[in-house]
């Protein structure tokens, strides 16, 4: 059993620093493929501070201000779409909400009467 035991734990070492060596060269690979190396696109989300303390961020290489997101909270709220699953689900969700109240408050009613006759 000992045996078995360590050969298995040296097989998943071995499979572990492959996975390791692996990931290592497809990141060598990729920045070797880029020709480059690019800071900017090496994060997705990237935040500068100007001289005058404002902060900048990029989101994959593009520019977003405080305007921006603004404008696409405006446009958002414009939009007020009808989503039919969503108006599905509450509408689901409510009919369960009721069924069950329902059947507490019988069950409730039907223990409470058994209670009352046992006293009787």
């Amino acid at each position: 059993m000992v045996k078995f035991m360590a050969k298995s734990f040296f097989v998943c070492l071995v499979l572990l620093i492959g996975v390791i060596i692996g990931i290592q060269q497809a990141n060598e690979g990729l920045k070797k493929m880029r020709g480059y190396e690019a800071t900017e696109t090496l994060g997705a989300l990237q935040i500068h501070e100007k001289e005058n303390g404002e902060l900048e961020a990029s989101i994959l290489g593009n520019k977003l201000t405080s305007q921006d997101i603004k404008k696409k909270q405006e446009q958002l709220e414009r939009i007020e779409s009808f989503n039919f699953f969503s108006e599905l689900g509450k509408w689901l969700s409510n009919c369960v909400q009721t069924f069950m109240s329902t059947m507490i408050h019988l069950l409730s009613e039907q223990i409470e009467q058994w209670l009352n006759k046992d006293k009787t």
